[in-house]
């Protein structure tokens, strides 16, 4: 019995890494402030409304001091929410747990130490959802 626990935790430990690879990111050499403004162009430019724009970077410095926290994980960083009401509905008339997907979000990151570099992110998620979330961050930045 111990064995198959030992079997069954080395398994999980094997597919932790896959549960990273679910999240696309790319470096690109800009500001942030010309990042955000390019990407939420590229937004808008698919007929997409942000619905939200969670200041995650500012939030985890106020935080941060509460907790006794010492190390600063970002200069800036935020993540931007939309939803495409043609893809959800594709995806939730296919199946209605597809709601999990929606709404989708990219958000961005500039890292202490890194100045001129942004790192710009999204989950996968359905393929088509995928397709939509690339083309905006092609549009935007240029890169697959």
């Amino acid at each position: 019995m111990r064995m198959i626990r030992v079997v069954t935790v080395l398994f999980l430990f094997a597919l932790a890494p896959s549960a990273f690879a679910q999240v696309v990111s790319h470096s690109i050499k800009a500001s942030f402030d010309s990042a955000k403004e390019d990407l939420l162009l590229a937004i808008q430019g698919k007929g997409l409304v942000i619905d939200y724009t969670s200041h995650i970077g500012t939030m985890l410095e106020r935080t941060g001091r509460d907790l006794g926290a010492k190390k600063k994980i970002f200069d800036k960083a935020e993540a931007y929410v939309f939803c495409s009401a043609l893809v959800s509905r594709r995806a939730m008339e296919a199946n209605a747990a597809n709601i999990a997907h929606c709404p989708y979000g990219i958000s961005l990151h500039a890292l202490p130490g890194e100045s001129g570099t942004v790192h710009v992110n999204y989950r996968r998620s359905l393929p088509e959802v995928d397709a939509l979330l690339g083309a905006i961050v092609h549009d935007a930045f240029g890169v697959k």
